[in-house]
């Protein structure tokens, strides 16, 4: 069978959703960003408390933005999410205090789920309307790729611009973020009808053939709760929760532990940044490779024990193992969202997307303040080597029991 392919040159509406993946990077302040904290007095188990703030409100905004994106449209859900996060970062520069940054993190996470459904219920249901749906993983992930390209670039500059002035890297990443806001205006809008086809160029027709709450309810209990779905939901959610969790440690270990210096992290992390453009540039031809199920079975177990490596063995390894992770994490996140794509309907595609969001967001909630109270108490390469032990024995779980529990034909992901 002949794999789906775009022109050489992306048609005008997939070269504008492109461009909007270029400004949602963060990469001016994140190689910073942890030592900006530490800097301003905060502690492990406060940064770790601020992740898990962050996930609680995902956790509690994922369904309720979902919805919004469904009622009001995708693409003004992706502008609340895009003026909500180029503001908390402007502000991230002046914040001095824990309960100021509190406040920031809550806006910031806001931002971001009112983002993380609706983003890909469009880019689905454009390429349905006016292209072809089953290039979904491709277009998905070289937009990631063209993200981290753009971030490995900003990273490189992350180091000199804090010390320039600590605040540089937020003003220029919100301006950055800011940019996002006209090209996001300029890209179509796509209203989701019963029949599962995107309609027209609507958006926000609060009509008759829109989603209400009981079928927002419907849609969580019937389409992801089910064995298949219900598998792949958990197993990525503990993948991405991990990721998250061990990411709050890469500053620290690269700097303590491995010996590099504050002006190397931007260098770093733009190398981290190159490694995951590509791993998310090839997403679908990984998944003809293995196979859905060796992607997003596959990728997390070898996250898992690449995370205990450097405990085990040689601090210094927690470079290529973080590479691993953050390659891994990028390519797994096009897969899976196909995957959930194409087991949602049209109608509540955003509420199913933010529905798994919340799952992944919950993980993350749990593991972020009970990693904070373990760096504290053992180190951050304790933790991680936690973390990553927690991962591959987690996934290989939920695999076992979903593998036990469904026939070999109930799971496409099996394929």
């Amino acid at each position: 069978m002949r794999t789906p392919s775009l022109p050489s040159r992306p048609p005008r509406v997939v070269a504008t959703y492109y461009a909007y993946r270029a400004t949602a990077t963060f990469g001016f302040f994140w190689p910073i960003f942890t030592v900006f904290l530490l800097s301003r007095d905060l502690s492990y188990t406060q940064i770790a408390l601020l992740g898990s703030l962050s996930a609680a409100v995902s956790v509690l905004g994922e369904l309720p933005t979902g919805y919004v994106g469904d009622r009001v449209g995708r693409r003004n859900s992706l502008l609340l999410g895009a003026v909500a996060r180029a503001t908390s970062v402007y502000a991230l520069a002046f914040a001095e205090t824990f309960p100021g940054f509190v406040a920031l993190y809550v806006a910031w996470a806001v931002g971001g789920a009112f983002t993380s459904g609706a983003g890909d219920a469009w880019l689905y249901d454009v390429l349905d309307d006016r292209l072809d749906a089953s290039a979904f993983t491709r277009v998905r992930g070289r937009g990631g790729a063209v993200n981290m390209i753009v971030s490995a670039a900003s990273m490189l500059a992350a180091g000199v611009l804090y010390a320039a002035d600590p605040r540089l890297p937020f003003l220029v990443g919100g301006t950055v973020n800011a940019l996002g806001i006209p090209v996001l205006l300029s890209m179509p809008r796509v209203d989701a009808t019963r029949d599962g086809d995107a309609g027209g160029d609507s958006d926000g027709d609060a009509g008759g053939d829109h989603l209400g709450v009981r079928d927002a309810a419907r849609i969580v209990r019937t389409q992801l709760l089910r064995p298949p779905v219900r598998s792949v939901v958990v197993g990525v959610a503990l993948c991405f929760g991990v990721v998250g969790a061990a990411d709050t440690y890469v500053q620290p270990i690269a700097v303590d532990a491995v010996g590099l210096s504050e002006l190397a992290l931007g260098p770093l992390y733009a190398g981290f940044s190159v490694v995951a453009a590509v791993a998310s540039y090839h997403a679908d031809r990984l998944e003809r490779t293995v196979g859905t199920a060796g992607v997003l079975v596959g990728l997390p177990v070898v996250v898992g024990v690449a995370l205990v490596v450097p405990a085990a063995v040689a601090p210094v390894l927690a470079v290529p193992a973080f590479v691993a992770m953050k390659g891994a994490r990028e390519a797994l996140a096009p897969v899976a969202s196909g995957y959930l794509n194409e087991h949602v309907d049209s109608v509540g595609r955003a509420t199913g997307l933010s529905a798994a969001a919340m799952c992944y967001g919950t993980v993350r909630l749990v593991l972020k303040p009970v990693g904070g109270v373990v760096a504290d108490a053992l180190g951050p390469l304790a933790t991680v080597a936690g973390l990553g032990a927690f991962l591959a024995a987690g996934v290989l779980v939920v695999r076992g029991v979903a593998a036990l529990r469904s026939t070999p034909d109930a799971d496409p992901a099996r394929a």
